[in-house]
C-alpha cells in the first residue's frame, strides 16, 4: 500500500477553525491560481489585511494561515467586502466553465478535445517556485492565456519539493546558491485523483527498476497543471531525489528525470483518465512522451510505422534555444541503460527508436532530445520569425532530403500574458481611454491604435508612480537585509539604495550567461561613468538575475557587475538586485524607464522580459534579435547596431557597446530630459505610447495562444490516420 510521505498528507488537509459564515470558498478562491492575475480577487486578498498581504509575499493561502479571526468576522460583516467576495466567485465560476469561450466559438472542436502541454517547468506565482527563467514563464503565460480562451489544455511538470535555488551574493560579488524546501500547506496544490477517487501514481521503468510517482494537481482556472514527484518513502533514496531539484544533478540524472516526465507524464495522464488529442511538447526535455505513446499504440495492435505516424500526426513541438548547449543529448549507452525497462512490446524496434534520436552536432552521434522531438512531431515552431530561420539552418540535416524552402519548421512568436504582467496603472489607464472591453479585444492592432490618445500628463503620472513603487521596493528589501543580516554599508549601496526618483532609469534583469553579454554596457568604463553622472542629466543601471549554479562564466559576470556596483566611480549608480523570481520583475519590468537587452545575435531566440516591459510603457533598447528583430518599428524604442565583423567576437562586442553609449548619449537622455514647464517630457512620452500601442497586440499571448490553435493545435485534432 503506498504510503504517503509528509507532505502529502499536510496539503489541504490542515486542521483549522472554519471561517465565519459565508466565507466558505475563500480557502477555494486561495486555492486557484486564477486570482493571481484577476484585478478583483487580487484586491480581495489585499483588503483583507494590507501589512500582511505584503509580508506573505501576496501569497493569500499563507496570509489566511496567519490571518487573525478578528479580520475575518469584520470582513464578513462588511457590504462592500462581501459584494465584492461575491463579484469575485461569479468570476471564477465564469472562468472555470467551457461554455461561451473564444475557443468554443471559433473552434467547433468536439468539446472531449484535450491538448497536453508538456514543460520542465512552469512559472505560474512565486508561490511554487517551480521554474527558474524564460522557459517556465513562457509556459506559465500559455497555461493562463489557454484558460482565458477556454482552450482545454491541461499541463504536465514536475513537483520539485526544493525548487529552483535562492541567490545569495557575497561581500565579493560571487553567486551561492540555497534550496529551500518547499512549504506544501502554503503553497495552492493538491494531490490528482483518479477516476475512481484514488490518488494518482505513475510507475515509470527506469533501467531494471520502477520508479512511482506521486501526481499533484494545481488549478490554473480551466487550465489544470499535472505534476509528478517522485519523492515518496517507496522509492529509493536517490530515486526520491530525482524531482528534487529543477535542472539539479549530473547529466545521468537529467536523463532520468526527462524519462520520468515523458514516459511517466504519458503514464500519468492515462490514470487520470485524460485521452489527449494532441501532445504540445515544449521544448526537448519531454521528448520521451514518443517513446510512452508508440509503446501504447503498438499494444492495440499497430505497427511501429503506423503508431510513429500517429505520434508525429498529433504531436507538436516548440523549440526554443539557437545554444547549442540548450538541447540535451546524452551517450546511447547511458540512454539504453535508463530505459532497458521502458520497451516492452516495441523491443524489437530499438534501433529504429535510437535513430529518431540520433545526431552529430560535431563532437560524434549521441541521443539528441531536440532531434528525437522534431523527428516525432508533425508541426514543429521556433519562438520568433529570426529564430525559426536559425532553426531551420541549425536542424535542415534532420530531413536530409528536404530542400531548405520546405523544412517543416515555423515560426510562431511568442507572447506574455497581459493581466499578469501590465501594472493595474497602465491597466487602469487603458480602461479610461480604450473602454472596459480593452482587454478582451488588446490582440487587435487598430484597436490599440487609441493608445495614443491617452493624455501625456496621465500617463507620466502613471509612470512616475510605478518608478516610486520601484524604489520603495527596493530599498525595503535592503533594510531588512541590513536589519537581520547586518550586511556592511557598501553593499546596501549596490543594492541600490541612492537611486534618485527623477533619474532615467535602465534595466537589465535576466539569466547571466555569457551570451547575453551582461557586461557589454562596461566595455568603457570611463565614458560610461561620464554617462552615469553627468549633472541634471545622469542615468542609473539596475540589474538583477541568476546564473545556473553550474555556469561559471555567468558567475563571474555577475560578479564583475555587482564590483561594479560597489565601484565609487559610477557613484552609486549602478545596483544589482538579488534573488530574481517573478516577484521581483513585476517591479522591475514595470518600474524602469527602459529595457536593456544586449544578446550576441542570433543566440536569443525570442526573449520576453522585453515584451513585459514594453507594455507597461519601458521602451525596448536592444540588439535587433530575437523579437526585437520583428518588433521595433522604428519609433517605439532603439536598436542597438554596431558595425563589425561578427566573426570577431571583440571588435564586435566594442562596436556594439560604442553603438549603445550613442543611443544613450545622443537619444535617450536628451529625450527623458526634455521637459515642459509642468516637468512632463512629451517626446518621451510618445516613444512609451507607441511601445505599449505596438507590442500590447503583437506579442500577447492571447495573439500566440490563438496562433498556436489555428495553426497548430486544430490540425493535429483531426481524425486519427487509419489503421
Amino acid at each position: 500500500m503506498l504510503r504517503w510521505p509528509p507532505h502529502a498528507r499536510l496539503s489541504g488537509l490542515k486542521v483549522v477553525v472554519g471561517p465565519p459564515e459565508g466565507l466558505q470558498r475563500l480557502d477555494e478562491l486561495a486555492h486557484d491560481l486564477w486570482w493571481s492575475w484577476t484585478p478583483d480577487a487580487r484586491a480581495l486578498f489585499r483588503s483583507l489585511d494590507y501589512p500582511l498581504w505584503r509580508l506573505t509575499a501576496h501569497n493569500p493561502i499563507r496570509m489566511l494561515d496567519q490571518i487573525g479571526p478578528q479580520a475575518l468576522t469584520r470582513a464578513a460583516g462588511d457590504p462592500t467586502w462581501m459584494a465584492l467576495f461575491h463579484r469575485v466567485l461569479e468570476q471564477l465560476d465564469t472562468a472555470r466553465a467551457a461554455r461561451h469561450t473564444w475557443f468554443e466559438r471559433t473552434s467547433q472542436a468536439p468539446a472531449d478535445k484535450t491538448i497536453a502541454y508538456f514543460s520542465a517547468e512552469f512559472a505560474l506565482h512565486q508561490s511554487l517556485p517551480i521554474y527558474a527563467g524564460g522557459l517556465g514563464v513562457l509556459a506559465g503565460d500559455h497555461c493562463k492565456e489557454a484558460s482565458d480562451l477556454g482552450v482545454p489544455l491541461v499541463g504536465v511538470g514536475f513537483m520539485y519539493p526544493q525548487g529552483y535555488f535562492h541567490q545569495n551574493v557575497t561581500g565579493d560579488g560571487w553567486q551561492e546558491e540555497t534550496y529551500e524546501t518547499l512549504r506544501w500547506k502554503e503553497t495552492a496544490i493538491e494531490p490528482a485523483l483518479t477516476p475512481d477517487g484514488t490518488p494518482c501514481v505513475a510507475a515509470v521503468p527506469l533501467g531494471e527498476r520502477t520508479v512511482l510517482a506521486v501526481v499533484w494537481r494545481v488549478r490554473v482556472g480551466r487550465v489544470t497543471l499535472y505534476l509528478l514527484d517522485t519523492n515518496i518513502e517507496e522509492n529509493a533514496p536517490w530515486d526520491r531525489d530525482l524531482s528534487a531539484r529543477l535542472y539539479g544533478g549530473d547529466r545521468e540524472t537529467r536523463l532520468q528525470q526527462e524519462i520520468v516526465l515523458g514516459v511517466g507524464g504519458v503514464r500519468a495522464l492515462k490514470a487520470l483518465g485524460i485521452q489527449p488529442a494532441v501532445y504540445h511538447l515544449n521544448e526537448g526535455h519531454a521528448a520521451f512522451v514518443a517513446l510512452q505513446r508508440i509503446r501504447d499504440l503498438c499494444t492495440q495492435g499497430r505497427t511501429f510505422d503506423a503508431a510513429l505516424a500517429e505520434v508525429r500526426r498529433s504531436t507538436v513541438f516548440t523549440t526554443h534555444t539557437p545554444v547549442a548547449a540548450g538541447h540535451d543529448a546524452f551517450p546511447f549507452s547511458m540512454v539504453e541503460t535508463h530505459v532497458a525497462g521502458a520497451w516492452g512490446e516495441i523491443g524489437t524496434f530499438k534501433d529504429q527508436f535510437f535513430a529518431l534520436a540520433n545526431h552529430d552536432s560535431g563532437g560524434g552521434p549521441l541521443f539528441n532530445m531536440t532531434a528525437l522531438a522534431m523527428r516525432t512531431a508533425g508541426s514543429i515552431n521556433g519562438v520568433s520569425q529570426l529564430h525559426g530561420e536559425v532553426t531551420k539552418q541549425m536542424w535542415q540535416s534532420i530531413w536530409p532530403d528536404t530542400s531548405y524552402e520546405q523544412l517543416p519548421v515555423r515560426s510562431l512568436t511568442n507572447g506574455v500574458h497581459v493581466p499578469t504582467w501590465m501594472s493595474s496603472e497602465i491597466a487602469e489607464l487603458l480602461e479610461k481611454h480604450l473602454g472596459s472591453d480593452w482587454l478582451e479585444r488588446h490582440d487587435d492592432p487598430a484597436f490599440c491604435d487609441a493608445v495614443m490618445n491617452i493624455p501625456d500628463e496621465e500617463l507620466w503620472a502613471s509612470r512616475q508612480l510605478l518608478r516610486a513603487f520601484l524604489f520603495n521596493f527596493i530599498r525595503e528589501r535592503a533594510r531588512v537585509r541590513w536589519t537581520n543580516e547586518a550586511i556592511a554599508a557598501p553593499r546596501i549601496v549596490a543594492a541600490g539604495t541612492m537611486f534618485d526618483h527623477n533619474t532615467l532609469t535602465i534595466g537589465f534583469a535576466r539569466r547571466f550567461t555569457a551570451y547575453k553579454r551582461p557586461e557589454l554596457i562596461f566595455s568603457d568604463p570611463d565614458r560610461l561613468a561620464a554617462i552615469l553622472n553627468a549633472r541634471g542629466k545622469g542615468v542609473q543601471i539596475l540589474f538583477a538575475g541568476k546564473a545556473h549554479p553550474a555556469d561559471d562564466v555567468g558567475k563571474h559576470h555577475l560578479q564583475h557587475i555587482y564590483q561594479h556596483a560597489l565601484d565609487r566611480k559610477f557613484g552609486g549608480r549602478i545596483a544589482f538586485v538579488e534573488d530574481y523570481d517573478l516577484h521581483v520583475a513585476h517591479f522591475l519590468v514595470q518600474g524602469c524607464d527602459v529595457w536593456l537587452n544586449t544578446p550576441r545575435k542570433p543566440l536569443e531566440a525570442s526573449g520576453t522580459s522585453g515584451m513585459k516591459a514594453a507594455i507597461n510603457g519601458t521602451p525596448h533598447l536592444s540588439i535587433g534579435d530575437g523579437w526585437w528583430a520583428e518588433g521595433y518599428t522604428g519609433n517605439n524604442g532603439w536598436v542597438i547596431e554596431g558595425r563589425a565583423d561578427a566573426n570577431d567576437h571583440g571588435a564586435q562586442d566594442w562596436a556594439d557597446a560604442q553603438a549603445l553609449y550613442s543611443l544613450i548619449e545622443e537619444q535617450l537622455v536628451p529625450t527623458f530630459y526634455d521637459r515642459d514647464r509642468q516637468g512632463i517630457p512629451h517626446r518621451w512620452l510618445q516613444i512609451v505610447k507607441q511601445s505599449i500601442r505596438s507590442v500590447l497586440p503583437r506579442f500577447s499571448a492571447r495573439r500566440m495562444v490563438k496562433e498556436y490553435v489555428r495553426s497548430m493545435y486544430l490540425p493535429a485534432m483531426q481524425e486519427p490516420l487509419a489503421k
